[in-house]
């Protein structure tokens, strides 16, 4: 049973890497079933909870779709910049920031389980 979850795991993030666009769980669960009908969708949102856990894919609330990890964010803050012209998603290291998001909720006492920071507005392309 691993050994599928980990194939599916692996087809999910082949999917979200050759779009363009972020793609909702709904989105995903179509391009499989082209090869594999019999999927459902609480294999996907399984999936997909297990590699934004694991820090394999950017979950983007905003939109409530999904984007793969192009970086490495080990004691750092995703930054996903999102497009809403033509919906592409850029993700950069906000490791600086870290320090100060620390700063400004310590008083709080509140301890986050994990940071992303997104961004909306337009690419180069799209503000032209």
């Amino acid at each position: 049973m691993r050994k599928e979850a980990a194939i599916r795991q692996s087809d999910i993030l082949d999917v979200l890497s050759s779009s363009e666009a972020p793609m909702t769980a709904y989105q995903i669960l179509a391009e499989l079933q082209k090869d594999e009908p019999d999927i459902a969708p609480p294999t996907i949102y399984r999936a997909l909870t297990a590699l934004t856990y694991q820090g394999r894919a950017h979950k983007l609330e905003t939109l409530k779709a999904f984007v793969p990890c192009r970086c490495e964010h080990d004691n750092s803050v995703p930054l996903l910049t999102i497009c809403d012209g033509c919906g592409s998603v850029e993700e950069h290291d906000g490791g600086p920031l870290l320090p100060k998001l620390d700063a400004l909720i310590a008083s709080s006492e509140f301890i986050p389980d994990g940071y992303t920071i997104e961004l909306h507005g337009q690419c180069r392309v799209c503000a032209q």
